[in-house]
């Protein structure tokens, strides 16, 4: 379905109108994809979700929302946040089995350290967002457009409603809050 029926089958979506949102996601499907695999970037070789995985999940939890996405940037950004939501409770999950269950209990080599998978590093992220979102919700949003949907400043500003210049000073006092709650040093 060519993208300029996205006003379109988002207004129909946002109606009810019934196979509205399967055919949005099919029109968007290659963008969700790339999404998709921009959230995978950072995450451990290996992982056990991949971008098909994770765009079918997406899926699901977006089939099940309200739909009320105002443009193609807003379903955008609402995907990427559900994707980013995903791999976190993916994360919390893996932790979660990783301290019970039975499990037979291993002790810390250095070559084990070097190749623990990042599930605790994702959690942190997900606190640190938390802790920016109760200073600023701006943020949050700076940084799910920035960090995790890969916008560039404009595009950013765009799905913002706003300019760039505070777009670029929102990122700026974003990273500064996050490197120092993830304990970074630049």
């Amino acid at each position: 379905m060519p993208q300029d029926n996205l006003p379109e089958l988002l207004a129909a979506v946002e109606r009810g109108e019934p196979g509205a949102f399967d055919h949005l996601v099919s029109a968007v499907y290659p963008e969700l994809k790339k999404l998709a695999h921009f959230q995978l970037v950072n995450e451990r070789p290996g992982h056990t979700l991949n971008t098909t995985a994770i765009v079918h999940e997406a899926y699901v939890r977006l089939s099940v929302s309200e739909g009320n996405w105002g443009n193609r940037r807003h379903f955008l950004r609402a995907s990427s946040k559900v994707m980013r939501h995903l791999l976190v409770d993916h994360a919390r999950k893996r932790n979660a089995d990783k301290r019970g269950g039975g499990a037979k209990v291993l002790t810390l080599e250095e070559d084990r350290l070097v190749n623990a998978d990042d599930s605790l590093a994702v959690l942190a992220l997900e606190d640190a967002i938390k802790e920016i979102r109760e200073i600023d919700p701006r943020l949050e949003e700076i940084i799910e457009c920035r960090f995790f949907t890969g916008l560039s400043v404009s595009e950013t500003a765009e799905a913002l409603g706003t300019s760039k210049r505070t777009v670029e000073r929102g990122w700026q006092r974003a990273r500064a809050y996050l490197m120092s709650a993830l304990n970074i040093e630049e």
